[in-house]
């Protein structure tokens, strides 16, 4: 038999390949379900080891046992994921609430981590057992696992929005996710005000829940914009240390700053990097007033203590800690979760109605499978009770039977033609008879026990039991704000068991203010990689190491230390950051996400140029954006002490493009999507303010965007589709010529 070949255009085949891989990805790896909160690993934990039967009450069992169970039926995805995921989720200083309760090393605060699966053992903690596995076989679906071959939920009947509570933290492809933890008790609170008003405002949900609670403590410094967070699922919060400040008890102590509590963003390394960041003030003679820095923290809690001189400035010292290491830092906010099977950002009335269409899915199937319990129940009761009224014919029938089956025939349809009474008289009664198959059925299995005066008096005790359950189940089943109340006592119970006080200070703290001034001057050279990372290099490291930077980095700028760095952007914007906010690193340190040092968004913009403060004086720019609008701009016009400003002025759904320094050049060469290039004077762009929108360039035609800009030097060459073009060699024309245009096949 021929082979089957088939022909396909390779850059369609990898696109559908990729697409289907990223969406793998997100849905069924890095990105919460907003139903239960949990990515599929999590899940199948928890189910793996509520079916290992390893409940709060029973012993831990080997870490390696749940792994391999885990991967073996439902997560075939390498044991390391695996265990890193059971063990996040029993660390304290991670989770809002853990889930696991884990026997032996299972990392530290500082970065230390955990042990060896075979090392290590774990169970259920109670809350984990209680609120999210509780009622599985009644509640949510089950689906196929991997290979078919065993079943698994869907999701976990969790009871509480564990997005919230336990937040995630995933990067998918193209797409991430960040939802800080909050307070389970708070979380409770806000839940029951959205159920009694859906109308109500996200201001006034933050009456109950007033943000984020992280499991390390610290501070919150910027109360103001949480409310803008919560609306739109997105935005910046920053975090602070705790120091307090313990005065010597005699005239030889020192007195001592003390940091008990650390942002959420330090667990791990953070803590070890903010102890050398502290040396490195220390010896830079920035931090004159600290003599000594020890890490004196263990399993009772963060204790980080900075000796002090005698009247040392607290609050200087202060300042420059927030300013300079990492006790002050960024959490970024994005909480991105599958609803209806497709990543979407929520905000936080978005998470609670995904939240709660989830509780009454489940509520509905829980109370049908229960009524429908009480109803089997009911009939078999009616049937036992009514038999019992009538022993003597059932047992007269019983005697006549030769079989079960003649026996439950007559039973069910009064069918005596098989029985033979060894009493006349029945007959007429038997013929009577119409019990159901399962009242049939249980009265055939009735033990004749049941027949003593206080066995009867149970039976119909247990009935009436039965008559008030179906009540209670039809009642809840009747209507929705029924079951709101079931679900509010519900989450009350769970508040008053499991909930803990806040821990994290939530507050409107006055910026940290350092007065540079008296630095000493030093050339460094600002380094940032394609992922946005950012440092500042000692003029010397780059010296030896140039070559590598260069090749390793998209963004290579020599300034001075009192400097700015100066980020142009698509949107129009210009971001501002001190050189002195930028963290000095090493040759390979990964350095810092520029996001988190200025108000750029990297998910929002692009960086079209970069460049120091000090390199702008004097120069001039020219701009272009996409809609073919372009003009100079003097350097001066960008000097400004504001963080970001607009560097231009866009039309709607306009950007820039191309952001070009003018020096000795005097033509300009135009670009647009469809190669159609046009060469003119450089004279003829109008030297503009940066608040104008600036002329137009070049004529474009309808669906045609301006796509590079070309400065003639001696002779450019550029490639356009694999052929070569010689800019000065094109025609020389009119700034939005129409007939000087030339067009490139």
């Amino acid at each position: 038999m021929a082979e089957k070949i088939v022909k396909t255009e390779y850059s369609e085949e990898m696109q559908k390949s990729y697409m289907n891989y990223s969406m793998s990805v997100i849905t069924a790896r890095a990105i919460p379900d907003a139903r239960d909160g949990l990515k599929p690993v999590q899940r199948r934990v928890l189910y793996d080891m509520s079916e290992l039967r390893l409940n709060h009450d029973k012993p831990h069992r080997k870490s390696a046992r749940i792994v391999g169970d885990t991967m073996g039926k439902y997560h075939p995805h390498g044991d390391s994921s695996i265990y890193e995921t059971l063990v996040v989720m029993s660390q304290v200083f991670k989770k809002g609430m853990p889930l696991v309760n884990g026997h032996g090393n299972f990392g530290s605060i500082e970065g230390d981590g955990a042990a060896a699966m075979r090392y290590t053992e774990a169970r259920l903690e109670k809350f984990a057992e209680e609120v999210y596995l509780k009622d599985l076989d009644k509640t949510v679906e089950f689906i196929p696992n991997y290979d078919e071959t065993e079943k698994e939920p869907e999701v976990l009947p969790v009871r509480v929005p564990n997005l919230l509570i336990n937040g995630a933290e995933g990067i998918a492809v193209g797409m991430s996710t960040s939802i800080p933890p909050h307070n389970l008790g708070e979380v409770i609170d806000v839940v029951r005000a959205y159920i009694d008003n859906p109308e109500i405002t996200t201001r006034e949900l933050m009456e109950y829940m007033p943000g984020p609670d992280f499991p390390t403590g610290g501070i919150i410094a910027n109360k103001s914009g949480l409310a803008e967070i919560y609306e739109t699922g997105s935005g910046k919060i920053k975090l602070r240390g705790k120091i307090d400040i313990e005065l010597g008890k005699r005239k030889a102590d020192k007195d001592k700053m003390v940091i008990t509590e650390i942002p959420y963003t330090m667990i791990g390394a953070g803590i070890n990097k903010f102890l050398v960041d502290v040396a490195e003030l220390v010896e830079s003679k920035k931090l004159t007033d600290v003599v000594d820095i020890s890490n004196q923290s263990n399993k009772d809690g963060i204790r980080i203590v900075l000796e002090l001189k005698k009247d040392a400035d607290v609050e200087k010292i202060r300042n420059i800690l927030y300013k300079k290491t990492k006790l002050e830092d960024t959490y970024g906010v994005n909480m991105l979760a599958i609803a209806g099977g497709r990543p979407e950002t929520l905000n936080l009335k978005g998470i609670l109605k995904n939240y709660l269409d989830f509780q009454y899915h489940n509520a509905t199937r829980k109370y049908q499978a229960l009524l429908e319990k009480e109803l089997e129940k009911k009939e078999i009761k009616e049937g036992l009770i009514k038999a019992c009224d009538i022993i003597d014919l059932i047992i007269a029938v019983l005697r006549g039977s030769k079989s079960l089956k003649d026996a439950k025939a007559c039973l069910m349809t009064g069918d005596i033609s098989n029985i033979k009474f060894r009493t006349a008289g029945f007959e007429k009664d038997a013929e009577k008879l119409h019990f159901t198959e399962k009242q049939a059925s249980a009265i055939l299995e009735m033990r004749l026990y049941k027949l003593i005066g206080l066995e009867i008096l149970a039976l119909e005790k247990e009935y009436k039991e039965t008559m008030a359950k179906i009540a209670e189940y039809q009642h809840i089943l009747e209507s929705r704000a029924n079951m709101d109340v079931v679900i509010k006592k519900d989450l009350e119970a769970i508040k008053e068991e499991f909930a803990t006080p806040r821990r994290t200070l939530i507050e409107d703290g006055k910026e940290a203010v350092y007065d540079e001034t008296a630095v000493a001057v030093s050339e460094v050279v600002f380094v940032m990689d394609r992922f946005g990372y950012c440092k500042l290099l000692d003029k010397s490291t780059y010296d030896r190491n140039r070559e590598t930077i260069e090749t390793e980095n998209v963004h290579v700028v020599s300034c001075f230390n009192t400097d700015k760095i100066c980020i142009f952007t698509n949107t129009g914007n210009l971001h501002q950051v001190k050189a002195a906010d930028i963290p000095y690193g090493k040759l390979r340190d990964k350095g810092t996400p520029i996001d988190n040092l200025s108000k750029y968004d990297g998910t929002k913009e692009q960086i079209i140029y970069l460049c120091s403060a000090e390199s702008m004086k004097g120069s001039r720019f020219l701009f272009a954006t996409k809609q073919a609008l372009v003009k100079r701009v003097p350097g001066e016009e960008f000097e400004t002490n504001n963080r970001t400003v607009a560097a231009t002025k866009l039309l709607e759904g306009d950007d820039v493009v191309s952001i070009l320094v003018l020096r000795a050049e005097t033509e300009v060469v135009l670009q647009t999507s469809s190669g159609v290039f046009l060469r003119f004077a450089l004279e003829e762009i109008p030297e503009m303010k940066k608040n104008s929108r600036g002329v137009r360039g070049i004529k474009l035609a309808q669906g045609e965007e301006l796509e590079t800009v070309y400065l003639l030097g001696e002779d450019p060459v550029i490639e356009y589709k694999k052929k070569e073009v010689h800019l000065n060699r094109l025609k020389i024309g009119k700034r939005d010529g129409k007939g000087s245009k030339v067009r490139l096949s």
